[in-house]
């Protein structure tokens, strides 16, 4: 199916779209992970204090489902928002204005039903943002960029959460309606300020002449047809396994509380502690894997390290229960995860099949992010009855090692192009023999 042209893309200067995106996003994920890390458990502790690990994993899971859904539907949104504000800058605003909405209704709620709702709009919708701000790179950086900008997008994660625990630690005797409303106003700041930043407006599709169109091309047009573009399915599993053992992080107040008899506030200077001492190792590796990564060419051999480092640091927390091994694990997580993000964002960037649909198709992509945050919490109750928190953590391992196989089919820098005009070639060699 021939591929549409896109004519008139602004493009903001690259430091000024860096920092905007950087800014931002930055903003709107410590309004989320904050909460996603730290407030919901202590929410669902406070309504449902004898329950707490089983409905924390189902309202976890169920937001986790409408994270996966609102990616790539905020994607394919925003490719079709063709309007003078932006594709992008018009749902940069609208997900996080209705995501701090679904915020303050989770801050004020007195039921689990309440916070089922109002976490479920607040993933949904935060995931519109995102599809908008990863759709940027992309749209308007260079190829030979996207690794160094990726790098420093992957920094945004961990600080956002960290500074979202300093602030937790430093509000520890706050009133937790206090603590979510201060969340949701930065959470639509931040992006409304990263909008006078961000360039953007109405851009030109230029629609190749209409072909006859079969079933299989109508249904790649949801998701690019794996025979053609078999490179961005390998990304989309081996990024979801990979995430699934990094989700084991989302569990770690559920854990220090259930697993180590934490109070409120002992888990909170905890998990501050370890999540500050992640980000500073995340940080590091996040900006010299996407340089270095841009510099030698070479994506594959920095994606195998990160895995490895990833397992160790998940067995670290299976085999020792110890605050000190707990630092030291998220420390070698925040290592192997910074380079991972920043050097997999590049990849993804580079392996898009369509331009014209790059949006939708990072939301794709970003759907393994949010799928094992669904996941995990759902089979967290079987695989804590089945063998407790040293099998729990060593099955996630299991599946780091399984998305390592995974990476292998992947094309490395310049073969990407190249493996594209083979398939072509070999589709239209069929067609002919047919």
């Amino acid at each position: 199916m021939a591929k549409a042209t896109i004519i008139g893309q602004t493009i903001t200067p690259f430091k000024r779209l860096t920092f905007g995106i950087m800014f931002g996003y930055a903003c709107m994920m410590l309004a989320l992970m904050t909460p996603a890390t730290l407030l919901l458990t202590f929410k669902m502790i406070e309504i449902d204090p004898n329950g707490y690990t089983s409905s924390y994993g189902l309202v976890s899971g169920v937001g986790a489902f409408f994270a996966l859904i609102g990616n790539p539907l905020g994607g394919a949104i925003s490719d079709r928002t063709n309007i003078r504000f932006g594709r992008r800058r018009t749902w940069i605003l609208l997900g996080p204005l209705f995501g701090c909405a679904a915020l303050l209704w989770v801050g004020f709620s007195t039921q689990i039903w309440q916070i089922f709702i109002g976490w479920a709009i607040a993933q949904l919708f935060f995931n519109f943002g995102m599809a908008a701000y990863t759709a940027l790179i992309p749209d308007q950086v260079k190829e030979e960029k996207q690794g160094t900008i990726s790098g420093m997008l992957g920094t945004v994660l961990p600080v956002a959460m960290a500074l979202g625990m300093v602030l937790m630690t430093a509000m520890t005797n706050a009133f937790s309606v206090t603590k979510w409303t201060l969340l949701a106003v930065i959470g639509i700041v931040g992006p409304v300020i990263s909008l006078f930043i961000i360039q953007d407006g109405k851009v030109q599709i230029v629609n190749a002449p209409q072909e006859k169109v079969s079933i299989g091309e109508k249904l790649s047009k949801i998701y690019p047809n794996p025979r053609k573009h078999p490179a961005f399915t390998w990304a989309v599993i081996s990024k979801f396994l990979l995430m699934m053992g990094y989700c084991s992080s989302l569990y770690l107040t559920v854990m220090l509380v259930n697993r180590m008899g934490y109070s409120e506030s002992a888990a909170t200077a905890s998990v501050a502690t370890i999540n500050i001492i992640s980000m500073i190792a995340m940080a590091v590796t996040s900006i010299f894997g996407g340089v270095l990564s841009d510099k030698f060419r070479k994506q594959k051999p920095f994606l195998y390290v990160s895995a490895l480092i990833i397992i160790v640091s998940i067995l670290i927390y299976a085999i020792f229960a110890h605050n000190t091994a707990f630092i030291i694990a998220s420390a070698i997580m925040g290592l192997g995860f910074g380079c991972f993000t920043a050097v997999d964002m590049a990849l993804v960037s580079r392996i898009l099949p369509n331009k014209e649909d790059a949006a939708k198709d990072f939301g794709i992509m970003n759907v393994a992010n949010a799928l094992p945050q669904s996941i995990v919490p759902a089979i967290a109750p079987l695989l804590l009855g089945i063998g407790g928190w040293p099998f729990f953590y060593i099955v996630l391992a299991v599946c780091v090692a399984i998305g390592m196989a995974a990476l292998k089919p992947l094309p490395e820098v310049g073969q990407h192009d190249h493996d594209d005009k083979a398939n072509s070639t070999s589709l239209e060699m069929g067609r002919s023999i047919s």
